[in-house]
């Protein structure tokens, strides 16, 4: 995987992008909002135990039992509007979205904290959420969604950095979810970020220490015609959101989706009318 400082021109970044599914953005977020993000997210993890409150056994083990994770960052964190209207991450997602239509919003925004004892987890794409559309086609199918992983603080192979197969996501067939000895690290430095397609198998690495988390945060987007994984309008009020941009009132679903200049018909109406 290639890396680049945040600064780089976005043809090179959809260059690395269209050919590994995957690279790493250094200084993503800068100290000052790193440090903000950071004490916010550490003040709510101190409340949470790590591991799902219940579920089938596959998704309490794809959770981690040794990970706490939650949502809802924007009621934390003046810093969570601000990444979604990073014009960096901005730029790439509507690149790799433009083929399902010029709209899309948030999938989630989730911090992904991985305890010691961690086992590695399940290899997969993150389309996979999405897999009856994801497979026609595959893989020349459209992007359907676009990840980014944050680092809250320095993370190397030790502490669980999410582990990547370069070039899978171009990979002839579906049912190839690869193994982990073709998976290589993601190490990223605090404020760095692993950028990544939908279509690139992945998964968070093995916590291999006593002591030490891996302190993340995932942010997604995911085309305006599907179901995002975070239910954002249970979560934010429309009063809050109010005086905030277009753009994150779409993103977070307080906004009607048009498809055009795509095809297909207006989506999340009032009375049959955009809103």
């Amino acid at each position: 995987m290639d890396r680049f400082p945040k600064a780089t021109a976005r043809s090179a970044f959809i260059e690395a992008l269209s050919r590994d599914g995957a690279l790493i953005i250094e200084g993503m977020l800068d100290p000052i909002r790193l440090e903000a993000l950071r004490a916010s997210i550490r003040a709510e993890a101190a409340l949470r135990s790590p591991g799902p409150e219940g579920g089938p056994r596959y998704w309490q083990t794809f959770h981690g039992a040794h990970t706490k994770r939650f949502t809802g960052i924007g009621l934390l964190s003046e810093v969570f509007f601000d990444l979604l209207e990073d014009e960096v991450l901005a730029g790439i997602a509507d690149a790799l979205l433009k083929d399902s239509g010029p709209q899309y919003w948030m999938n989630t925004c989730q911090a992904m904290i991985i305890g010691p004892g961690e086992p590695a987890q399940t290899l997969h794409r993150d389309g996979d959420n999405w897999s009856s559309v994801m497979q026609h086609g595959w893989p020349d199918c459209p992007e359907l969604t676009v990840s980014m992983i944050l680092a809250l603080e320095d993370v190397d192979a030790a502490v669980g950095a999410t582990r990547v197969i370069p070039g899978s996501h171009q990979w002839p067939d579906y049912e190839r979810v690869g193994q982990s000895d073709e998976t290589m690290p993601a190490k990223l430095a605090a404020g760095d970020a692993l950028i990544y397609s939908g279509k690139v198998i992945h998964g968070g690495g093995e916590n291999g220490t006593q002591d030490r988390w891996r302190w993340a945060l995932h942010l997604s987007f995911v085309v305006g015609w599907l179901t995002p994984e975070e239910a954002s309008t249970q979560i934010y009020s429309a009063e809050a959101l109010q005086n905030r941009s277009d753009r994150v009132k779409r993103l977070l679903g307080f906004s009607a989706f048009n498809p055009y200049p795509g095809r297909g018909g207006r989506l999340w109406l009032k009375n049959f009318e955009p809103w």
